[in-house]
Parts: structure tokens; sequence; C-alpha cells
């Protein structure tokens, strides 16, 4: 089956819809040796999250895409910190992680000025724009009234929790909308009779086969096939047959190409394989390889009726002239698909 390009890794059970709790989330926390010991302190006064955490900058995106956290704190003034949310942001892999940035310089008592507020809303507004899905102001409060003060510590450690909390949401909705993406681009490209792929994601595969080869200098060959006869078989023995003839045939071919051979059900009772580093000469080796490996056993329909099955085959090789999108090498292989059943069908005919 192709591989469709995964957004996100995932953590959670897909048959798990459930926000995690507290208790479960992951939670990373990036800054100084001196904010670590106060921020890891006061997160496990709060709850009991699951959390780790890294002092160095350099470390946090590889652990990052080892073991993808829910939530990422980080100290605001810790060196890069701005920049490593942009980088979270602008790497897909990793982009659904909630990023904190905790302001943890002490406040002052004394009534703010306009410029003290302008300048806080200054750095919320950069944090933002460099890709923190949060700003917090956490940090000790200096008081004369200690009542007053244990209050505002309250309220910082209510808004943590709620924005963690804020954050999880968010995180898992996200994963939830890249599951069910997977699993809709999945169903999109495969072909429920075979499962194998289908011509949609021949269309999609076709192009990036092309270029890579292109890129890297290595040949690249394609086969398409068709089953001989098979209006008869339909006529004969009924649709259900047919359908069971092109599940084991699928299955044959799929179980008996080499590791680097693509395959997908083109529409119908034609299928096409794609062959990676497979060059002028190999192709037709491939192709006649196929074709006794259908013809040469027949297929056990069920305990009363075996059924023997031909194929006919076309292939070709990529050149220079051939367009970026593998049109024109698919209609080669067609071309000599056709003249294989000209010629009598249960042959090869290549380039």
């Amino acid at each position: 089956m192709v591989k469709v390009p995964t957004i996100c890794q995932q953590e959670q059970r897909p048959d798990s819809p459930s926000i995690p709790t507290l208790m479960d989330a992951f939670v990373l926390v990036v800054g100084g040796d001196a904010f670590i010991a106060t921020f890891l302190k006061r997160i496990s006064d709060l709850t009991a999250l699951q959390v780790e955490a890294l002092s160095q900058m350099d470390e946090v995106m590889p652990m990052l895409e080892n073991r993808l956290p829910h939530v990422v704190i980080v100290q605001a003034r810790f060196e890069g910190s701005l920049e490593l949310c942009c980088q979270i942001k602008q790497q897909t892999q990793v982009s659904g992680i909630y990023c904190i940035l905790v302001e943890d310089r002490p406040q002052i008592t004394r009534e703010r000025t306009l410029w003290d507020r302008q300048g806080e809303m200054a750095l919320s507004c950069e944090a933002l724009e460099k890709g923190a899905d949060a700003y917090l102001q956490i940090a000790p409060v200096r008081r004369k009234s200690a009542a007053l003060a244990l209050k505002e510590m309250q309220l910082q450690n209510r808004l943590l929790v709620a924005q963690i909390q804020a954050g999880l949401r968010k995180v898992q909705n996200y994963r939830q909308l890249m599951r069910t993406n997977d699993l809709l681009s999945t169903m999109a490209l495969a072909d429920p009779l075979t499962e194998l792929n289908n011509r949609r994601a021949l269309e999609w595969e076709l192009p990036r086969q092309v270029q890579n080869a292109r890129t890297r200098l290595r040949p690249l060959s394609l086969v398409i096939l068709d089953v001989d006869f098979f209006k008869s078989i339909n006529d004969n023995y009924g649709h259900l047959v047919g359908d069971r003839v092109l599940q084991l045939l699928s299955a044959r071919l799929r179980y008996n190409l080499r590791f680097q051979d693509t395959l997908f059900r083109y529409g119908g009772e034609e299928f096409v394989v794609i062959l990676s580093n497979t060059d002028v000469q190999e192709a037709p080796m491939v192709a006649h390889r196929l074709r006794r490996l259908i013809g040469d056993q027949p297929f056990s329909i069920n305990p009363t009726t075996a059924l023997n099955i031909t194929i006919s085959l076309g292939s070709s090789t990529l050149n220079d002239a051939d367009d970026p999108k593998g049109v024109s090498l698919l209609q080669r292989a067609d071309e000599n698909l056709l003249q294989a059943k000209s010629d009598g069908r249960n042959r090869v005919v290549s380039e």
C-alpha cells in the first residue's frame, strides 16, 4: 500500500477519543536549571503530571521527534525560547504540540505604568507571533500583604492548570483530526475489493517515483497487465466468482513481487506495477515471471471449482522524453499491453 504522508505521530489509541487527563498528559519543561527546579516543584504540587525537563536547547527537537509530548512549557527568557516555538510550529510532525511560554521574572508591587503595560503586551504579541500558543506571567509575587500574595499565587496556579487543560483539549482535537485524515486518505487510495492501491494512488505515486528516479539517476520501469478473457469468467460463473478471481490474483501478485515493486489495481481486471530501480532489460524479465506465476497454477475458487487464468502484459521504461507525471510512460506500457492481446494474449510485449 502506498504510504500516505503522515502529519503527526499518534500516541493515543485510535479508538480512544477522550481528552487525556492531567495525570495522563506528558509535559516537557524547557529552561534554565533554576527555572526547572522551581517550576517542576510548582507543577508537582498542583497535579500528578508526567513531566520531563531539558536545560539544553539543542536536545529539545531530537527529544520531541522520539517522544511526542502534549504540552511544552518554555521559560520565556531562556536563550532560543522564541526560536524553539517557531521551529515546533514549522515542522509538521510536531506542530500539534501546545507551546506555553512562561515569564518567570518577579513581579513588582507598585502600580504599573502605561509603559509597563505596553511592554508586557509587546512581549505577549511577539510570543504568539513566533508560534507560542499561550504567554503566561507565572512568577513570585512580592507584596507586603501575605494574604494578597497567597491569593495571587493561587490565581497563578489556577491559570497554569487551566492553560494546560486548554492545551490538552486542543492537542487531542488536533490528533483526532489527524487520525481521521489518515483514515480517509487510506480509504481514498485503497481498492476495497482487492485491498491494493487504487488508480488514484497510482496517480499520486507515479509522479513521485519519476521525480525520484531522475533525481537519483536510477532507472524506472512500469508493467501493466490484464486478465485474459475475464468477461467470459463473469458470464460463465457469475460476478462473485469473477471478484474472487481478482482477489486471488491480487494476493498472488502481491506476495510474489520484489520489495521495490508497487502494485496497483488500475481498474476492472487491469493492474499496474511500478518497478523502481529497474532498467529496460530487467522489466521484461519481471513481466515474464509474473505471467508464469499466474498461468502455471490454477486458481482454486472453492472446493469444486479451479480456474486456469492467464494474463497479458506490456512494459515500458522511463526515458528523457517522458513527462514528469509519467503519463507517457504509462501510455507506452498500455500500448504494449494492447499489442500483447492482439498477438494472441498470455504473452509479454516490452520496449
